[in-house]
């Protein structure tokens, strides 16, 4: 929940685009349906070219539209990557907790990324978090460490998540919004390896340039707080 009496009354509609990027089979897909349409679908569809949905939220007097659009992971795809990255406020990396490959190809994605988008908030999200308790404590050790380091090097958040059981689903979004808004975060991190990580405070901390599609709403007057924003829907 949001306090309402915190939003600037700003009566209009601020279009939020993110984008969705990473190798095939990471879980981009099932994360923007989980999110926008609350479905997890166990069987896998790919993803050919682009996938667009939208999910709107109210805060206060201002209705904020999450426009999101995943990009197909296969390469054959990569010619279409501006189509998702341009201006967009945020792009999400993905990978898959149990496939260590998928970490190592978000170098490629980054870089090809910010070649066409310089000012995105960036997020490095690692999928699967069901499936990675399950492996071996020194593999979970593992990729944990080398995610955080992967999340230093790119001044991005670190959240592992789970769509087939519904675990920090909700709240890598309230972090696109804090981090686009400049706005206070009322959730606790999680940093202990093994949890499902949430780190947002002393990684992806640096300040970021605004995108002309939502800095003339960030230049209105902002709540100190957005305060209860810890539950998981």
């Amino acid at each position: 929940m949001v306090n309402k009496n915190s939003i600037p009354q700003l009566n209009n509609e601020v279009k939020i685009k993110i984008g969705l990027i990473g190798d095939a089979q990471v879980g981009k897909t099932s994360l923007m349906v989980k999110y926008v349409q609350n479905v997890f679908d166990e069987e896998y569809t790919q993803t050919l070219g682009v996938h667009y949905l939208e999910r709107k939220i109210n805060l206060g007097s201002t209705d904020v539209i999450f426009s999101i659009m995943d990009l197909g992971g296969q390469r054959e795809f990569i010619n279409m990557l501006p189509l998702v990255s341009n201006r967009a406020v945020a792009i999400i990396f993905l990978f898959d907790l149990t496939r260590p490959e998928t970490l190592t190809s978000i170098r490629e994605w980054y870089r090809q990324a910010r070649g066409f988008n310089e000012t995105a908030i960036p997020l490095l999200v690692g999928t699967k978090y069901d499936l990675l308790v399950n492996l071996d404590v020194a593999y979970q050790e593992e990729v944990s460490k080398t995610s955080m380091r992967y999340a230093q090097v790119m001044g991005a958040p670190l959240i592992f998540c789970s769509t087939a059981s519904s675990i920090n689903v909700q709240k890598i979004f309230k972090v696109v919004i804090a981090k686009a808004f400049n706005l206070t975060l009322r959730i606790p991190e999680i940093k202990d390896i093994g949890d499902p990580l949430l780190i947002y405070k002393t990684l992806g901390n640096q300040p970021q340039r605004q995108s002309a599609d939502y800095s003339e709403h960030a230049r209105c007057r902002q709540p100190e707080q957005i305060r209860n924003m810890t539950s998981e829907h």
